[in-house]
């Protein structure tokens, strides 16, 4: 008796491959995915489709994906991460898998929700590019340049305390009179969860706050401005909002040819970076920050490599073998 060779059947049963098939003409059609795009949610379903059938070790059909659950799918970005795959291309393929499984529970007759339930991998915000210290200088003279002398006076003065006190934007625009009235040495700072922190006040920081408060028409003495009266203000004696700040560094910018990125993040972020390369420790960083965690003041040290490794060619035995 003569045996028929028979097609090997796939462990991806028909019913799924169908399904797929049809997700990505809907992609590329009603979503006017690029083909490019069309591409990747492939690659990253059909892995997704593979770690199923090697984590049950059974053939895969939508009865099957249908029973997927929460801990499937964490197990499947678990496998991923200790691949090495970045949080940005695991949030994109659980995007994927969610679209999928969408599509299923509106052409497939099913209900399944776990995918939409897994959280998306946290994406690490990139740190704004730090001005070097000849854009800083620019930047904290520009600020003076103003039609009105006390708006140029408490610009400079905002500026100083980002890039000289390393303080946030929002921090610095909720000081108050009482703040500055204590010391002339250090300043009273409101950091993120209400948590108080003293920050070192540099001479010519306390110099560049003096000088607006004497020019300001909202702090003179006649006015006998209480404590929680704000220390920056705009042109009608209220609270200054970040926006308004934010827009005269964009005519700074555009006026002196800096880069887009320099922000006054980025001038908080230039006070770490050049207290790094002038030797000060990451702990007193960390605290003049005012970070919980010394992980978050250590993505600053990425921008420090050329020195540390200029540093070491000069300096380690190893560095100097042929």
């Amino acid at each position: 008796m003569t045996m028929t060779a028979t097609k090997p059947t796939s462990p991806i049963a028909a019913d799924v491959q169908q399904h797929l098939r049809g997700w990505l003409k809907e992609m590329a059609a009603v979503r006017r995915a690029s083909s490019h795009s069309v591409q990747a949610y492939m690659h990253d379903v059909s892995g997704f489709l593979a770690f199923l059938l090697q984590h049950h070790g059974q053939s895969l059909d939508v009865a099957r994906l249908a029973a997927t659950e929460e801990r499937d799918i964490r197990s499947w970005l678990a496998y991923r991460v200790e691949r090495g795959y970045a949080k940005s291309s695991n949030a994109r393929a659980l995007s994927a898998v969610r679209t999928f499984f969408k599509y299923l529970n509106n052409h497939a007759g099913i209900r399944n929700l776990a995918a939409l339930q897994v959280p998306t991998p946290k994406l690490d915000k990139p740190l704004p590019k730090a001005p070097d210290m000849a854009q800083a200088r620019a930047t904290l003279d520009g600020l003076e340049d103003n039609a009105e002398p006390w708006l140029g006076a408490r610009n400079h003065a905002i500026a100083m305390l980002l890039y000289g006190c390393g303080l946030r934007i929002s921090e610095t625009l909720n000081l108050t009179l009482g703040d500055v009235a204590t010391s002339n040495e250090s300043i009273r700072i409101l950091g993120k969860g209400k948590k108080e922190r003293q920050a070192p006040l540099l001479p010519v920081v306390r110099k560049a706050i003096d000088d607006y408060l004497e020019q300001s028409p909202y702090h003179e003495e006649a006015f006998k401005r209480p404590p929680s009266f704000p220390l920056f203000v705009g042109l009608r004696g209220k609270q200054l909002q970040p926006a308004v700040f934010q827009r005269s560094l964009q005519q700074l910018r555009r006026a002196y040819g800096l880069p887009e990125s320099l922000t006054p993040h980025a001038l908080r972020h230039a006070f770490a970076t050049h207290l790094l390369s002038n030797g000060a420790d990451l702990r007193d960083i960390q605290e003049l920050l005012g970070h919980e965690s010394l992980s978050t003041t250590q993505r600053y040290t990425h921008v420090d490599t050329a020195r540390l490794m200029s540093a070491y060619n000069a300096a380690h035995p190893s560095a100097k073998d042929d």
